[in-house]
């Protein structure tokens, strides 16, 4: 590879170990050169969040792709952190493109913003570069335990395919990162669709069990949503629904879409406007 190639920074929320981010980098690695930066370990659910508490070592890790051995890293840190720490100490020039994923599990709706996927892509573009949060539909039990056992063949031709459509475009104003999730039934030939994020969440958590106030419990949840009140144009409704492949844009201007004016009429303050 050459300084004219276009670097891709790959890196998920899922750790260093994940099939997913070796189905990742084996999509992309035939459009540019690749550089692998992970967590050291798992991080779902971990948003753009900085903990004071990471380690936030380097360590060189080696991972299989395409049947050769490919240099990487990892992060002792969350997946935002982490791609920070790439862009400041381990890239040898400024990426094309960050490819975040493939995660275990879609991030879709409201949720979106709790995902560590969708976290380091945000980092990724407040860094200026576009960047893919890709995302399969599994099992919830591999959602935090990453499994051998799942395909990411069909995941891995989304991402190329995107991927490239980005290198070879130039994005519009405000569009910063795509969150591509798709369906466990998908194929190569599925549909994909561009959507709005919903504003429902995706997943239903349940009433914690406690036989204290004090005891620890977790949070468990399953899929749900209200189908009456769904958009038809959002992301649950794309992969739950017509089960087609999501491509949501996304902005990291988090301002809401309505004019000032509005909001100091409703706050009785038009002086402001």
């Amino acid at each position: 590879m050459s300084e004219s190639d276009p670097l891709l920074l790959v890196t998920n929320d899922d750790g260093i170990r994940s099939p997913g981010l070796r189905a990742a980098a084996e999509a992309v690695l035939p459009l540019g050169e690749v550089l692998v930066v992970a967590p050291c370990r798992q991080w779902s659910g971990a948003s753009r969040s900085f903990p004071i508490f990471a380690k936030r070592s380097i360590e060189r890790h080696s991972l299989q792709v395409a049947g050769a051995e490919l240099e990487a890293f990892c992060v002792d840190a969350a997946p935002a952190q982490v791609v920070l720490h790439a862009m400041l100490k381990l890239t040898p020039r400024r990426p094309a493109l960050v490819v975040v994923g493939i995660n275990f599990g879609e991030n879709l709706g409201a949720d979106a913003t709790i995902s560590g996927t969708v976290g380091a892509a945000l980092q990724g573009a407040a860094s200026g570069i576009p960047a893919l949060a890709v995302s399969l539909q599994t099992p919830k039990e591999t959602h935090t335990q990453i499994s051998d056992a799942i395909d990411f063949s069909v995941a891995a031709h989304f991402t190329r395919r995107l991927a490239r459509m980005v290198l070879q475009a130039t994005l519009p104003y405000d569009v910063d990162v795509l969150k591509i999730d798709i369906p466990d039934s998908a194929t190569a030939q599925t549909e994909w669709r561009l959507t709005r994020v919903s504003r429902q969440t995706y997943f239903r958590p349940h009433r914690p069990e406690r036989t204290a106030e004090h005891a620890p419990a977790g949070l468990d949840y399953d899929a749900g949503w209200d189908l009456e009140e769904l958009e038809r144009d959002s992301d649950i409704y794309a992969l739950a629904v017509d089960r087609v492949v999501s491509v949501s844009p996304l902005s990291i201007d988090l301002t809401s879409r309505v004019e000032l004016a509005e909001v100091a009429r409703s706050l009785d303050a038009p002086e402001l406007y």
